[in-house]
C-alpha cells in the first residue's frame, strides 16, 4: 500500500489527464496507479493524499468517515465575531447544505510560502486569515462559505486531512514524499 502526500501548487488541477491550458498531477508525480483521495480545486493549494489502496482512498475522502480537513483561508475584509458564528453554523448554500464547523481568525500563518502569482493587494481593502476545520468536502464549499458571510476567499490552503499535516511534513509548493500508512490511522 502506498500514501504520498503532495503540497498541489496554485493552478494545478486534482488529476492525472492532461488539461490543456493548465498543468496536472501528471506534471509532478510520475507513480504508477495511484489515485487522489479527495481534490483541491485549481486555485487551492496546500495537501493532497493519494494512494492507490481504494479502501483507504474511501476511507480518505468519503465525509461518511468524518476526517477533519483544516483549510487556512485569507478573505477579503475583517472577520467579525458574527460572521465567524454564522459560518460555524450550518449554511444552506446555492446547491448544498454545510455541516456545522469551527472557524476562527488567526494570524498569517508565517511558515506559509509565497503564492504565484501573489494574491490580489487593494490597499483600502484590508484582509484576514481564518482557518475553517471541516468534516466534509464540496465543491468549492469553503468558497462559498466566506462568500456567503461577506467575506470572499483570496487565497485557500488546506493545511490537513486527519492525522496528516503539512505541519509535520513540510513541503514547498509541487513537492511530496511517501509516508507510511499508519500514519493515517494514528489519529
Amino acid at each position: 500500500m502506498t500514501l504520498i502526500l503532495f503540497n498541489k501548487p496554485y493552478g494545478v488541477i486534482s488529476q492525472f489527464s492532461q488539461h490543456p491550458s493548465r498543468p496536472s498531477l501528471a506534471d509532478f508525480l510520475r507513480i504508477p496507479n495511484i489515485y487522489p483521495a479527495g481534490r483541491l480545486d485549481a486555485d487551492s493549494e496546500g495537501l493532497m493524499l493519494l494512494t492507490d489502496d481504494g479502501a483507504l482512498q474511501q476511507q480518505i475522502s468519503h465525509p461518511d468517515y468524518e476526517k477533519s480537513k483544516i483549510y487556512l483561508v485569507q478573505v477579503e475584509g475583517l472577520a467579525q465575531a458574527s460572521q465567524l458564528a454564522q459560518l460555524r453554523e450550518p449554511m444552506t448554500l446555492n446547491d448544498f447544505t454545510t455541516l456545522g464547523c469551527r472557524a476562527t481568525r488567526i494570524e498569517p500563518p508565517h511558515w506559509l510560502w509565497q503564492r504565484e502569482p501573489p494574491v490580489r493587494e487593494r490597499r483600502a481593502v484590508p484582509t484576514d486569515w481564518l482557518a475553517i476545520t471541516l468534516t466534509e468536502g464540496k465543491n468549492r464549499q469553503v468558497r462559498k462559505m466566506t462568500a456567503a458571510v461577506g467575506l470572499p476567499t483570496l487565497r485557500l490552503v488546506r493545511q490537513s486531512i486527519g492525522p496528516i499535516s503539512l505541519a509535520t511534513h513540510p513541503l514547498l509548493p509541487g513537492e511530496w514524499c511517501e509516508i507510511d500508512p499508519a500514519e493515517w490511522s494514528s489519529e
